[in-house]
């Protein structure tokens, strides 16, 4: 380990039991310097540094040599590991909703962080958080600080924990995924954040990611893994213009193409909306009257065919999931809302529920909507038997392992719990859950964010096979712009909750009429 290199791996290995995670995994990272890891879900890349870092659960086994600033990891006494990890260490996991308290303010977690590692209270470590979290460019800075993350949007839940993994002025900054949730604008906005960071202050960043667009702006170097080893290392502008291994092409070559499967001309109108508007009531203070409310979505019409995908793109928090949780009536909204032709915002109850097995959804963040008591045979099948409750178990069974063949895990999975796969198996169990009551719409909130560039093409192509066959309609929200053309008949453009352009998907991105949607479409194109 020379005086430049701040963290080390060298022949390093993990193993649960009978089941070899990673081996002979050799990694360094030198101070100001960005290495990114890339590789398809499950090849290790994420349980390295958890592992490195004694963050694994009881029972793993952790071999080989790791070290941090010369300091050996493997003889650290326990004590000293807190002051380590989110001091010296800083940590932005991949999935900020199981990462953030969900009891606590913003405000406090950021406090907290500052109070632990630097002393700071009081009114010196409300102004700390407050530019820290300006640094990570969030509006309403002060509506920041009072909120907790299930008021917040997917992107500003990652910003936050940006926000936090840097408070401590990190030398090594370990990014899982860090823009998996963040639109094309902020995706640049952050990383090139980091960048100043790495370079104002010599931090060695580790940059865990499947978009191999950001990493090829951002990574001086690439270590690219393959079921739990390393297949090739090399600069990013060496692995980029003449990837040595046959994965390594596989990967680069990667890019989601192709189109959806035209609609039938005499395809009627499955969804339909009018004036459909979301507010939230703002918590009245001790004295004075209480604020007005937050409109979180204008009022917005708009329909959907039969085996149509309508793509929903937009800045974080600029509504998308809102409008998908008011249409399937997970929230509270006005306006009114049609499906198949009868009244979707007047049904309550019983009428309700036993309408939800035409329209499921799928989560954006995997782990924090399946269970984690559950294995996942009872996670994909608990809708099926509430829904269809006079099926036998074996018919049970064999539904499970049809529709986890089709999202591509292997059947006999479905003994093991959600904490045992990688984020993107994980969303594939979630798209599994949705898909075996063979709804009539599908909607889609971020369904690739965590999945690498090859099965995010095998995800695509599986949606538009489920649509040729059963004619089942998506609406398809996600910030990667790319997958969305790729996917989408047709596209909606928010901003700030207001529908700001909607068209048919090729002539949006070919002659975008929004100034924002031109701005979006050039920062995800460069």
């Amino acid at each position: 380990m020379t005086p430049a290199t701040i963290f080390e791996l060298r022949d390093f290995a993990i193993r649960f039991g009978d089941f070899q995670a990673v081996t002979a995994l050799d990694l360094h990272v030198d101070r100001g310097e960005t290495v990114a890891v890339v590789g398809e879900s499950g090849s290790g890349k994420s349980v390295s540094v958890l592992g490195a870092l004694n963050l694994l659960p009881p029972g793993s086994e952790i071999s080989g040599v790791r070290r941090f600033a010369q300091r050996d990891l493997g003889a650290l006494p326990r004590g000293e590991w807190n002051a380590l990890r989110g001091g010296r260490i800083g940590f932005v996991f991949q999935e900020p909703m199981t990462s953030l308290n969900p009891l606590h303010t913003v405000g406090k977690q950021l406090k907290e962080t500052l109070r632990l590692h630097q002393g700071l209270r009081g009114g010196e470590a409300t102004r700390r958080s407050r530019e820290l979290l300006e640094r990570v460019r969030l509006p309403r800075v002060d509506d920041m600080l009072t909120a907790r993350p299930h008021q917040l949007s997917g992107g500003q839940r990652q910003r936050v924990m940006i926000a936090m993994a840097i408070a401590n002025a990190p030398e090594l900054l370990i990014a899982d995924e860090p823009t998996t949730a963040l639109d094309v604008t902020v995706q640049r906005e952050i990383l090139t954040l980091l960048d100043e960071l790495r370079r104002e202050q010599g931090m060695g960043v580790i940059l865990i990611s499947h978009d191999l667009n950001l990493v090829q702006c951002h990574a001086d170097r690439v270590v690219v893994m393959k079921s739990g080893a390393v297949v090739e290392t090399a600069a990013t502008a060496t692995l980029f213009a003449s990837p040595q291994r046959a994965y390594s092409r596989e990967l680069i070559a990667a890019v989601p193409e192709g189109h959806p499967p035209a609609i039938a001309g005499d395809a009627p109108v499955l969804l339909e909306t009018q004036a459909l508007s979301v507010n939230f009531a703002r918590a009245k203070p001790l004295l004075g009257r209480r604020p007005p409310p937050f409109v979180a979505l204008e009022p917005l019409s708009f329909s959907l065919r039969q085996g149509e995908t309508l793509g929903v793109v937009g800045e974080s928090g600029s509504g998308k999931s809102t409008l998908a949780f008011a249409l399937l009536r997970l929230l509270t909204a006005n306006g009114r809302i049609t499906f198949d032709g009868e009244r979707l915002d007047t049904l309550q109850g019983r009428a309700l529920r036993q309408r939800r097995h035409q329209f499921q959804i799928v989560f954006q963040d995997p782990y924090g909507s399946l269970s984690p008591r559950m294995p996942v045979a009872d996670i994909v099948s608990e809708g099926l038997r509430f829904h269809q409750p006079d099926l036998t178990p074996e018919r049970i069974e064999a539904q499970v392992s049809e529709v986890l063949a089709e999202v591509g895990l292997p059947a006999n999975c479905g003994d093991r719990y959600p904490h045992e796969f990688s984020g993107g198996q994980r969303q594939r169990i979630a798209i599994a859950r949705a898909l075996i009551l063979r709804p009539r719409m599908l909607v889609l909130d971020e369904p690739t964010s965590a999945l690498d560039r090859t099965v995010q093409k095998q995800l695509i192509q599986l949606l538009r096979d489920l649509q040729t066959r059963h004619g089942i309609s998506y609406l398809f929200i996600s910030h990667d712009l790319a997958v969305v053309r790729a996917m989408s008949h047709r596209v909606m453009v928010l901003k700030n909750g207001k529908l700001v352009e909607c068209g048919d998907i090729e002539a949006v991105f070919q002659a975008p009429q929004s100034s924002h949607t031109r701005e979006l479409i050039q920062a995800a194109y460069v």
